[in-house]
């Protein structure tokens, strides 16, 4: 089973679930797609093994064999090509790396030539193999970095969990296509609950069954549960607003190895997703 852990925002508890679910689960693929800010790695401390570049190509223009046609700069759809002072010129932070611009080309000018923008670590952590993807700064997408990562999970173990960037933007989309389930994480809060609702309808537009989980719960918040309710939308587990649990996440510790009602929540969520799956 792939199950893509996502949150409408930063915080809400995303990378806690992901990393305390591979690590219960004991044979798993943790894969962190939060490329901007991995933080699974934080937590999980793998050996790694191998740190690999991820490049993405962009055009070169050979000005000697360019007649300044501009069937280049006509077939961007991005607009990430400009023909300026008798050149062309692209703008990285807007190419997609599609080769339009090398394939219409009549006169052989466009080469693509690898531009790195990140680097991919693979390691494990006892029986749980891990993949983080981490983009260089600077770089406007993080979608080649995604991709990779997810290339490399295999199904080599029973679950793979997806730590999905927050939000619901391209990177998240990229992320959450390749999973079969989704497990949206949402705080009990008026925030928390706009935030659900965008995720939600986010993986309702890619078809994914998906279900919740409630963090810092002290009690139970009436719109967020309503909203469940009307669309049908299992909560699988409610993790409580507690001061330990807080204190052992920020210290860096898998808080089912060291808060022991923390091990029973997350074994009872692990199996409240796999009968959900079956």
């Amino acid at each position: 089973m792939k199950l893509a852990v996502l949150s409408g925002k930063g915080g809400a508890g995303k990378t806690l679930v992901a990393v305390n679910l591979a690590v219960t689960a004991k044979q798993a693929v943790y894969i962190d797609c939060d490329v901007d800010e991995p933080n699974g790695r934080l937590f999980l401390k793998p050996e790694i093994e191998t740190v690999t570049p991820v490049s993405t190509l962009l055009p070169e223009f050979d000005t000697s064999r360019c007649n300044g046609c501009r069937a280049c700069v006509n077939a961007c759809r991005f607009h990430a090509l400009v023909y300026l002072k008798e050149r062309p010129m692209v703008f990285p932070e807007v190419c997609h790396a599609c080769g339009a611009c090398s394939m219409v080309c009549p006169h052989d000018a466009v080469r693509e030539v690898p531009h790195p923008i990140g680097t991919l670590e693979q390691g494990r952590r006892g029986g749980v193999r891990v993949i983080t993807g981490i983009l260089n700064p600077g770089e406007a997408s993080g979608v080649p970095v995604i991709r990779a990562a997810l290339a490399q999970g295999g199904n080599d173990a029973p679950l793979t969990v997806i730590d999905c960037p927050p939000g619901s933007a391209c990177p998240v989309l990229e992320s959450a296509a390749a999973a079969d389930r989704c497990l949206l994480v949402a705080e009990p809060t008026a925030f928390g609950l706009h935030n659900l609702d965008m995720v939600y309808r986010l993986v309702t537009l890619l078809g994914k069954p998906c279900g919740v989980v409630i963090n810092k719960e002290t009690e139970p918040y009436a719109p967020l549960e309503a909203f469940c309710r009307d669309r049908n939308l299992p909560i699988l587990g409610r993790i409580p607003y507690q001061p330990q649990l807080a204190q052992q996440t920020a210290r860096g510790e898998v808080a089912c190895e060291t808060v022991p009602a923390a091990s029973q929540l997350f074994s009872t969520l692990l199996n409240r997703i796999a009968g959900w799956y079956t």
